[in-house]
């Protein structure tokens, strides 16, 4: 039986939302494992003097969860 949990993450970028996207995966990743998707919930723009210049995300990420056997494997 697989038990997944979902946690809410935001990430930013300058470059593009696909960037802030990926940065934000990335960064979960490193701190949560077995990641199995994620769903993009809201994009925002930040504006400065008429042009785009932070690009954000909020994200709902999906990952597995361990169980004991499992983290004693490791």
């Amino acid at each position: 039986m697989t038990v997944a949990k979902i946690i809410e993450i935001s990430s930013s970028s300058k470059k593009s939302f696909e960037d802030a996207i990926n940065v934000g995966i990335a960064r979960a990743a490193e701190s949560v494992d077995d990641i199995q998707g994620a769903w993009v919930q809201e994009q925002k723009v930040v504006i400065s003097k008429g042009k785009v210049v932070e690009y954000r995300v909020q994200m709902k990420v999906t990952f597995v969860l361990q169980g004991k056997s499992a983290a004693k494997k490791k």
